[in-house]
């Protein structure tokens, strides 16, 4: 989850993507918080978000951990949602593909969020409304095409219908 991810567990996160020769695919299930502790903030938490310990809003960014990993150059990075539901098979694939490490970051939505009166089952509705309105953008990072002379960084996710 992204507790272990952003903040508990970051540095051996860090130590395993940073070697190119660790074949190693690392799932985050990013809902933004310690769901499991209740709602509480976290560094995956979003600037001005209210969780348990920020009812205020948090003040600080959440800390970009897809943006991070991509300046190893060796680490195949994907940001994907249910929204896109064959963007995450194509991220799932060219990351167990990839000879190296990887990483792929799923927005998953949380009933600690509050989100809409039917919790879980609306999670991919949820998803959709984060991917379609630029919160969350779906992307991959795939350092296998710069071997082929391409931008190594592809941006899935659809221009904004409107100014935001």
């Amino acid at each position: 989850g992204d507790g272990w991810a952003y903040d508990i567990g970051f540095g051996g996160l860090d130590h395993v993507e940073a070697f190119e020769s660790n074949d190693v695919n690392v799932l985050v299930v990013d809902t933004e918080m310690y769901s499991n502790t209740g709602g509480q903030m976290s560094k995956a938490t979003p600037q001005g978000a209210t969780a348990k310990f920020a009812e205020g809003g948090k003040m600080q960014r959440k800390k970009n951990i897809g943006e991070i990993f991509m300046t190893y150059e060796h680490v195949y990075v994907a940001s994907v949602s249910l929204a896109n539901q064959s963007q995450v098979l194509q991220a799932f694939i060219e990351a167990d593909q990839h000879a190296g490490p990887s990483i792929i970051i799923a927005y998953s939505p949380c009933v600690q969020q509050g989100v809409r009166p039917r919790g879980l089952d609306d999670m991919v509705e949820e998803s959709r409304f984060a991917v379609d309105s630029g919160y969350w953008p779906l992307y991959r990072f795939n350092p296998e095409l710069v071997k082929e002379g391409k931008n190594p960084f592809i941006l899935d996710s659809k221009k904004l219908r409107k100014d935001v």
